[in-house]
């Protein structure tokens, strides 16, 4: 198995690196590879749907009391916010320290407004009263064709419930929605074995569309975030992982392919339902893992947060735009609020920041401009945080719930085999 793993994760890298040089090399051919990135990404989609409500319903099963499974959603949720708001605020620090957009004196009626008219429209019909009725789906079928994650989520979680609280008269139901699981993630083994060509496309495409040009041009923002999302991860991350005995160094080697996957690809999304396998396999419930690890792609967004604040931060910066302290408070309160919306609609960064710039009223909306030529490269920075985010804040949370076994988990981060058990993944430790 290690040896697989391994083959795959050279094989994705050299992929990275091929599309890298053809999209440089040969930028008309790049783009033309396009469709190899989005169909694998698609495969990947068509799975996300079905794996979270199986793995949502019998992890809910299996825990049989439904307080535990509420009790598990309020603290998921209590980190979430507390680890975002932290990352809100590291960004601004940095933003306000390093000045990434001092310098440049852009004038904001020189940007083309209409090339972000489509965020900022959308910005202004998704209320926040918008956003709730998202998440209750109107046809449950239509939900899992769309593969609306939030509405997926609120369908399993009351599907887990009742089955739950129906006991035994559920089980046969239960045991072949188990059966289903495997099948699944029988399934996602046959599709990661096209991730080479996935990310091949998707960065010959990201490359040959936008150039390496974009980057020198706005490099310095670029390199603020990108260091600023990697102090993050080993830094912050990496404390709240000491608190539990493990290290970030060896949880980044456990979920190396994952990362490898998501840097070609710009998805963390190509990645979850590996890294729902992989923290299960890590010694966490599966009932934590089917609550946590789909709620946080949408509330726990670490990357997505660092980014917000610097590139509202850098577009007043790079636009000679003034801004109070009161100002820049109010901007990050906002972005407290916007910010956990940001993955339930496709351009989420996109739009969280049109709709923060439009509400505060102080940056000119009109310098999403600036970002557009390197909002691809800047993505993979947030999908790689966001990721190892959401894996930590599993491992969290299933500690904080006594539902992690804690040795298996240093045994497979030290990449020992774990000893056998009869009971995987539910070993409580106190």
């Amino acid at each position: 198995m290690g040896q697989r793993q391994g083959g795959m994760y050279l094989w994705v890298l050299g992929a990275i690196g091929a599309g890298v040089l053809v999209g440089h090399l040969a930028p008309g051919l790049g783009v033309q590879f396009k469709p190899l990135g989005d169909g694998f990404l698609r495969l990947i989609k068509m799975l996300i749907a079905p794996l979270i409500f199986s793995t949502i319903v019998t992890g809910m099963a299996g825990m049989g009391d439904l307080r535990r499974v509420g009790r598990v959603g309020a603290k998921a949720l209590l980190y979430f916010e507390g680890v975002t708001t932290l990352a809100l605020g590291i960004g601004l620090v940095v933003v306000k320290t390093l000045k990434p957009g001092a310098g440049l004196h852009i004038d904001p009626r020189s940007l083309d407004g209409k090339a972000v008219e489509g965020y900022t429209q959308a910005a202004k019909q998704t209320s926040a009263v918008d956003f709730v009725l998202n998440v209750i789906p109107s046809n449950v079928v239509e939900a899992f064709a769309r593969g609306e994650l939030l509405q997926v989520l609120l369908f399993s979680v009351l599907f887990g419930a009742a089955a739950a609280a129906l006991g035994s008269e559920a089980r046969p139901l239960v045991e072949g929605v188990e059966r289903l699981s495997r099948v699944l993630f029988r399934i996602v083994g046959m599709v990661m074995k096209l991730a080479p060509l996935g990310a091949f496309g998707a960065m010959a495409y990201t490359v040959g569309k936008h150039g390496l040009g974009a980057l020198v041009g706005l490099g310095k923002l670029m390199g603020a975030f990108y260091a600023t999302s990697l102090f993050f991860v080993l830094v912050v991350l990496g404390l709240i992982l000491r608190g539990l005995g493990l290290r970030i160094t060896r949880l980044l080697r456990y979920l190396g392919e994952e990362l490898v996957l998501v840097l070609g690809t710009s998805s963390s999304e190509a990645a979850l339902p590996r890294l729902m396998e992989k923290m299960t396999g890590l010694g966490c419930s599966p009932g934590v893992v089917g609550l946590v690890v789909p709620t946080g792609y949408s509330f726990n967004l670490d990357g997505t947060s660092i980014y917000l604040t610097m590139a509202a931060l850098f577009i007043a910066q790079a636009t000679d735009t003034p801004l109070s302290l009161g100002q820049e408070l109010s901007i990050l309160l906002v972005l407290l609020l916007t910010s956990k919306g940001a993955a339930a609609v496709t351009g989420g960064g996109f739009l969280t920041l049109a709709a923060t710039l439009a509400s505060t009223g102080t940056i000119p909306v009109a310098g999403l401009a600036l970002l557009l030529g390197i909002d691809r490269f800047m993505s993979e920075a947030r999908a790689l945080t966001n990721l190892v985010g959401n894996a930590v804040a599993t491992l969290v949370v299933a500690r904080w719930e006594g539902e992690l076994d804690l040795e298996r988990a240093q045994a497979m981060l030290r990449g020992a085999p774990p000893a056998p058990s009869g009971d995987e993944g539910r070993n409580v430790q106190g």
